[in-house]
C-alpha cells in the first residue's frame, strides 16, 4: 500500500463527505494505493454513522470508533497501530488542511529520505491571541528544548516513514511531540514544508488554554522520560548526592566551628536549617532514583530496544 492517511476526529460529521471525496480525487488522480483510517474519538455528534456511510460507498475507508473521549494522541496511536501504507500522512478532519499537499510530502519521505516531514502553516486563519501567539511561544520553546527546528510542531498535516509511526507510542497529549518522540527512537532526518491553511468551514476549534498549558508539562515530561527513562538513579541520584553532600559539609562545618572558634548554639544558626533539610532532600531524591530504577527493571518495556536491522 503506498499511503495510509489518518484522521483523528471529534464531532466532524459535516465535513468528512467533503473531506473524503478530496482525499478520494488526489488518490484516484495519482493512481495511489490507499487506506483512509478515520479514528472517532468518541463524538456525540453523526461522525460515526457517516464513517460507515463513507466505508459502504468506499472500502478504502475504514473505521476506529472510542467509546468515549480520548484524546487527539490516542486517536493518532490507534490509527497508526492499524495502519499499513508505506507513507503514513496524519491530517486533521476539519478542512484547514489540503489534501492536495499530500503527494509532495510523500515525494519528500520517499525520495529525499526525511523520515518526517511537518507542515508549516506559514499564514494562518486562526484567531491571533487565542492560537498564533501562543502557538508561536510554544513551538520557539520545544525547538530550544528539543533541538528540532521545525516552525510548527503542532501542525496536524505530517508525512512519516512507516517504519516510524510503529517505533513510537503516542500518548497523554504527546500528539504535539511525535518528532521528539521519534528522535528518542533513533530517527534523525526531519524535513518541512510550507503547506496551505485554510479558514474552518464547518464547526469550531477543539483547541483550549488548557492544552497549552499541558503542552510545555508534557515536554517537560518526555524531556526526562526520553533521557532518564531506563536509568531514572542517573537524574534523581546525581541531585541527590549533591543536596546531601552540600548538606553534610555544612554541618561538619557548624559543628567544627561550635567546638572551635563560636559557641553559640547550632540549632540558633539559620545554616543548620538550610543544611538539614538539603540532606533530608538529597536522601529523599536518592531514595526515589531506587525506586524509579526497581520500577524501571521490572517493567514489561525494560528490554525493549528498536532494531534497525538484521543478518
Amino acid at each position: 500500500m503506498d499511503i495510509s492517511i489518518v484522521i483523528p476526529l471529534y464531532n466532524e460529521d459535516k465535513s468528512l463527505p467533503e473531506l473524503e471525496a478530496w482525499i478520494k480525487q488526489v488518490m484516484e488522480e495519482n493512481n495511489y494505493r490507499y487506506e483512509i483510517i478515520m479514528v472517532d474519538d468518541g463524538s456525540t455528534d453523526n461522525s460515526w454513522e457517516i464513517i460507515e456511510e463513507l466505508h459502504a460507498l468506499n472500502p478504502f475507508v475504514k473505521g476506529i470508533k472510542f467509546q468515549r473521549n480520548y484524546g487527539k494522541s490516542a486517536a493518532l496511536n490507534e490509527g497508526f497501530k492499524m495502519a499499513k501504507g508505506e507513507v503514513v500522512i496524519t491530517m486533521d478532519a476539519d478542512l484547514q488542511d489540503s489534501p492536495a499537499e499530500i503527494p509532495d510530502l510523500r515525494k519528500m519521505v520517499l525520495e529525499e529520505n526525511y523520515d518526517i516531514v511537518s507542515g508549516w502553516k506559514k499564514k494562518r486563519y486562526d484567531s491571533t491571541l487565542s492560537k498564533n501567539i501562543p502557538s508561536k511561544f510554544f513551538n520557539a520553546a520545544t525547538r530550544r528544548a528539543s533541538g528540532i527546528y521545525l516552525h510548527d510542531f503542532n501542525c496536524g498535516l505530517k508525512a512519516y516513514k512507516h517504519k516510524v509511526v510503529k517505533s513510537i507510542e503516542v500518548y497523554g497529549e504527546m500528539h504535539r511531540y511525535i518528532p521528539l518522540l521519534a528522535k528518542w527512537s533513533g530517527f534523525k532526518k526531519f524535513g518541512e514544508k510550507v503547506v496551505e491553511h485554510r479558514p474552518r468551514k464547518y464547526g469550531v476549534t477543539k483547541f483550549g488554554w488548557n492544552r497549552f498549558v499541558n503542552g510545555f508539562l508534557d515536554l517537560a515530561s518526555i524531556m526526562f522520560v526520553g533521557k532518564f527513562g531506563k536509568n531514572p538513579m542517573h537524574f534523581f541520584g546525581l541531585w541527590g548526592t549533591l543536596c546531601f553532600l552540600f548538606g553534610f559539609i555544612v554541618s561538619l562545618y557548624l559543628t567544627l566551628s561550635k567546638f572551635l572558634f563560636d559557641k553559640t548554639g547550632m540549632t540558633q544558626r539559620p545554616l543548620f536549617f538550610i543544611a538539614l533539610i538539603a540532606m533530608i532532600i538529597g536522601v529523599q531524591l536518592f531514595l526515589a532514583g531506587f525506586l524509579g530504577e526497581l520500577v524501571s527493571r521490572n517493567g514489561p518495556e525494560r528490554n525493549h530496544y528498536l532494531i534497525e536491522d538484521r543478518i
